[in-house]
């Protein structure tokens, strides 16, 4: 893996010892793609989740700090019934998955979101997977799911302004710091980089306070066809880059 490492790394110029620390991830196009193919979407969704365990493990192979990828955003319960289903379908084998295989891969899981929507044995495998989690270092990959922006702003407000009620916070002495330990990413340092396939040039909701200095990667590559070289594009793109936080 390390000479295969190597030989893209030349093609795409990634130095891998200034990786970002933190890169984010919009999982995007998994309907076209199965369009495309003149399949149900949700093979879409089923060829996605395999690009994600791919991508997830590469990322822990290369000693990248955190993941975070939005997996299910608070506003697609709309979609269809089938599809929502199918999705919930894939997240419970991939959980299933994941906790007969972490002693093996040793991948921390985080999980941003409202998760009470969700069954009770979806909850459940959530909560079982953190568990596991806390007993390993090194990379750890946070799903959004039944996740939004907004959403997580104003569960964060309201908790904040509840502590101030029962006297446990000042608003006078409200910091950025303070308000983000209110955020389902309490802990989590903000992305570096954040990227988003299928071609889409917005957030959608997606870590609206904690993207506010990420480096973006736009590609046109829909989700299932993201590849490992893919993700060295980004990350070299990333790093040719002057980030300056707001100074000169």
């Amino acid at each position: 893996m390390a000479l295969f490492s190597k030989k893209m790394a030349a093609q795409t110029e990634v130095d891998f010892s200034r990786l970002p620390r933190h890169i984010a991830i919009i999982m995007d196009g998994n309907g076209r793609w199965a369009k495309k193919r003149g399949l149900p979407r949700t093979a879409g969704h089923a060829a996605g989740a395999e690009t994600f365990r791919t991508i997830a493990t590469y990322c822990k192979d290369i000693g990248l700090d955190y993941l975070t990828v939005y997996a299910f955003s608070s506003e697609n319960w709309k979609r269809p019934e089938e599809e929502v289903g199918a999705i919930m379908g894939l997240l419970k084998k991939y959980l299933l998955e994941a906790i007969a295989q972490m002693e093996r891969d040793r991948v921390k899981m985080e999980f941003f979101g409202d998760l009470s929507p969700l069954t009770p044995e979806l909850r459940e495998l959530c909560e079982r997977t953190r568990e596991i989690s806390r007993h390993y270092e090194g990379c750890q990959v946070n799903i959004c799911l039944n996740y939004g922006g907004r959403d997580e702003l104003v569960r964060a407000a309201r908790a904040f302004a509840q502590d101030c009620i029962d006297g446990k916070a000042d608003p006078n002495h409200l910091t950025v710091d303070r308000f983000g330990g209110y955020l389902y990413s309490q802990g989590v340092p903000d992305p570096d980089l954040v990227i988003r396939t299928s071609g889409e040039l917005r957030l959608s909701n997606f870590l609206l306070w904690q993207a506010a200095y990420s480096e973006f990667y736009i590609t046109d590559v829909l989700w299932p066809d993201f590849s490992k070289e893919e993700l060295h594009r980004a990350i070299a793109a990333y790093q040719s880059r002057d980030r300056r936080f707001g100074g000169v």
